[in-house]
C-alpha cells in the first residue's frame, strides 16, 4: 500500500439513514479515483448511520482496501496504528511552508479536514492546535476533493504546485440561461473544463432548480 490519505469529517452528521449529504457522498467518492490504484482513503470522525452508508457507496466503486471509514477522530485511528504525528502531514492554508514533491518521502500520511467553506471558517484550526507539521496548496481555496487530487499530484506524481493546471471560480453552465459560479480552484482537465465529481454537474442543476421552486 502507497500513500494514505485521511479526511478527517468535521459536520455533525444528520440522525437520518442517509447521514451524508449528496454532495459530500460525491466528493468522498471522487477523493478515491483521485487518490489513484496505490493509495488508500480514510474517513476518520463519521456517525455510525455515516459510516454504513459511506461503506455501502464506496463498496460499489473501488476496490475493498482502498478506502476505510471510522467513527474515531484521526488522533485514535494514528494511535491505534502506531503512526506518529511527524509522519502525517496537515495540509492547512495558514501554513508557512507550501507542498513540494520531496514531501511524498517525508510524510507517509496526508491529512484535510472536511468539508471546506464559503467563505472559510478556519475549519482546518482544530486540527492544527493538535500539533501535525502541515503544508499548504496555495492562496486560493479548494474543495477538498481537489486539495486530495494536488495532493496526489504533488507527492506521489511529483508535479511542483505550479505545474498543475488550474480552473479558478469556474461558471457551470447547463444551457443559454441556467449556469452557476462556483468560489473555489479545481485541477483543469484536458478541455481545460474544472475537474467535478462524477454526478456534480447533475446535482448543481438540481439545486438550482429548486431554489426557483416557490
Amino acid at each position: 500500500m502507497g500513500l494514505t490519505y485521511v479526511i478527517e469529517h468535521m459536520e455533525e452528521d444528520e440522525t437520518t439513514p442517509r447521514s451524508l449529504p449528496p454532495w459530500v457522498e460525491l466528493e468522498y467518492s471522487h477523493m478515491i479515483s483521485l487518490a489513484g490504484p496505490d493509495a488508500q482513503v480514510q474517513f476518520t470522525h463519521l456517525s455510525r448511520n455515516s459510516c454504513d452508508s459511506l461503506r455501502n457507496k464506496l463498496a460499489s466503486i473501488g476496490r475493498p482496501d482502498s478506502f476505510r471509514v471510522h467513527t474515531e477522530p484521526i488522533m485514535d485511528v494514528l494511535k491505534s496504528r502506531d503512526v506518529p504525528l511527524a509522519k502525517v502531514c496537515l495540509l492547512d492554508p495558514k501554513a508557512e511552508r507550501e507542498l513540494k514533491p520531496e514531501d511524498g518521502v517525508d510524510f507517509d500520511w496526508f491529512l484535510f479536514g472536511h468539508p471546506g467553506d464559503d467563505p472559510p471558517r478556519d475549519r482546518t484550526s482544530e486540527l492544527r492546535q493538535l500539533g501535525f507539521p502541515a503544508r499548504h496548496l496555495g492562496t486560493v481555496q479548494m474543495t477538498t476533493d481537489t486539495a486530495l487530487g494536488v495532493t496526489k499530484r504533488v507527492v506521489h506524481d511529483k508535479i511542483p504546485l505550479d505545474g498543475i493546471p488550474y480552473v479558478n471560480f469556474p461558471t457551470i453552465k447547463f444551457n443559454a440561461k441556467e449556469s452557476v459560479e462556483m468560489p473555489f480552484r479545481y485541477i483543469a482537465d484536458p478541455e481545460g473544463e474544472p475537474l467535478l465529481p462524477p454526478g456534480m454537474r447533475e446535482l448543481l442543476h438540481e439545486d438550482l432548480n429548486k431554489s426557483f421552486d416557490f
